[in-house]
């Protein structure tokens, strides 16, 4: 069995907790985000440490308070810190333009595919073929990652399309006559 949720998260300075009897508000810098919990988890704010554990002690109960712990820590960082990501356009041609909360990408389709950003996930293009994701909702900036290299997955021969940077694309050999 895990033990993630034995420990503790430590509140950085600036950022404040506020739960309720099933609901977890936090507020920091970079925005507000909240969740709700789930009755099977029990919450216990004290000197400035957050401490997670299972109100009984079937193996969900368990389970819940180590995912609980995982994304409050998630929440946590995302408000005092935020989240980014990048990602990467290969292929000839292929071209990101952003317009306001839109974001406009040549593909190599017939016509340009725009897609509409989410509130809360802002994207910046240092040159034409990178984009930088950010936002303090490390579930919703994933997301975003996943929507936007679906429209054009990498494939295996010519490793063209839209990548995570850092993301590992295992080639094809080309058909041999």
């Amino acid at each position: 069995m895990s033990r993630v949720a034995n420990n503790p998260i430590k509140i950085p300075d600036g950022v404040s907790v506020d739960i309720g009897a099933d609901q977890i508000d936090i507020k920091g810098a970079k925005g507000n985000l909240s969740m709700s919990i789930k009755h099977n988890v029990t919450v216990v704010e004290n000197n400035g440490h957050l401490n997670f554990s299972a109100a009984d002690s079937s193996s969900f109960s368990k389970a819940m308070s180590g995912t609980t712990r995982a994304l409050v820590n998630n929440m946590v960082l995302g408000v005092s810190q935020g989240f980014e990501k990048k990602l990467e356009l290969v292929g000839v041609g292929f071209r990101v333009q952003l317009q306001g909360t839109k974001v406009n990408l040549s593909l190599g389709f017939s016509h340009p595919v725009i897609y509409e950003l989410p509130d809360g996930v802002s994207a910046e293009a240092p040159s034409q073929t990178e984009i930088i994701l950010k936002s303090n909702d490390k579930q919703k900036l994933g997301q975003v990652c996943a929507e936007i290299r679906a429209l054009r997955p990498p494939e295996p021969y010519k490793g063209k399309g839209v990548r995570i940077s850092g993301e590992y694309i295992r080639r094809k050999e080309a058909k041999k006559k």
